[in-house]
């Protein structure tokens, strides 16, 4: 079993026509490029709200509908799969979803994932909250008999997640990132919160930078599966897109503040280093412990020599 993904990166903004030109634009690279679906980052249609504009205030709905329409009757003509971030419209004017749109090779829109973590605070009215309604549902899906599933920057603070997702048997996790765009204000705040000193022990000078990838490669090896990560490339971009095996490795990156597509071909089969693959479904049943456990009054008398 095999799957050729794109993981795409290119500067989303403000701009719906212009985000979606990139969009077609890279399913047309995709497909030519033998790809079965391509993974775009968080909010890459209608671009991510507190960053890339202030809030949904006299926001065009219909614009973003006819857009989203037009991508997946063009998905549908190149016959590709594609994760698309976007705003997800809700009703009474409730705060919308931030979501991926799984649109299939048919231009159908077989499912959707609304980012359960919204960054901010417990009033509602900072980070993603001040904008977004959370989701509370899983998408997972099968492509090439590979089962899938996605998740939304935030959400990778929250293990538990991945751990779910490895309980379903999930094998490629889409995590769509919106991690650039951001200001030199916000830059040189959180440069400040790293500290100098720490800049040369560091692979970064910001949060995201350092974090973020770090984080995939943990839950890479952890949890046995691979992780596309993609991201706006609009400046300042905190990283590349990149591609993590199921042993933790990065096998593919492209280069921050620039636009294009990672490729990767995965083989379901191909075997990787896996050092808890023994005892790892037994710690998720909640038994923390490998081999057998003896039971030895010397073991339990933990006051002694």
């Amino acid at each position: 079993m095999k799957l050729r993904i794109g993981t795409s990166q290119f500067p989303v903004s403000a701009d719906i026509r212009k985000n979606q030109q990139h969009i077609l634009e890279q399913i047309k690279a995709a497909k030519n490029q033998g790809c079965d679906i391509i993974h775009f980052p968080e909010g890459a249609l209608s671009g991510y709200a507190g960053v890339d504009f202030a809030s949904f205030k006299g926001f065009d709905w219909e614009l973003l509908k006819i857009c989203t329409m037009e991508i997946q009757a063009f998905a549908a003509e190149s016959g590709i799969r594609a994760l698309v971030g976007s705003a997800h419209p809700l009703s009474r004017n409730a705060k919308p979803h931030n979501s991926l749109y799984f649109i299939n090779e048919k231009g159908e829109i077989a499912d959707r994932y609304d980012k359960r973590f919204c960054a901010g605070d417990d009033t509602g009215t900072t980070g993603d909250l001040a904008h977004y309604t959370p989701g509370n549902y899983f998408s997972i899906f099968t492509i090439n008999g590979i089962k899938c599933s996605m998740l939304i920057c935030h959400d990778y603070r929250y293990p538990e997640l991945y751990r779910e997702l490895k309980k379903r048997e999930v094998q490629v996790v889409f995590h769509s990132y919106h991690a650039g765009n951001m200001s030199p204000e916000r830059k040189f705040f959180m440069e400040a919160e790293i500290g100098e000193a720490n800049f040369s022990l560091n692979p970064g000078r910001t949060y995201p930078e350092i974090t973020m990838p770090a984080t995939m490669i943990s839950y890479a090896a952890n949890n046995y599966l691979w992780i596309s990560c993609s991201n706006t490339s609009a400046p300042e971009s905190c990283f590349g897109v990149f591609m993590v095996r199921p042993d933790g490795v990065i096998c593919g990156k492209a280069e921050k503040n620039q636009e294009g597509i990672l490729f990767t071909e995965i083989t379901a089969e191909k075997d990787f280093y896996d050092s808890t693959q023994y005892w790892r479904s037994r710690a998720m049943n909640g038994v923390y412990h490998s081999g057998r456990y003896r039971t030895d009054s010397r073991s339990e008398n933990r006051n002694i020599l």
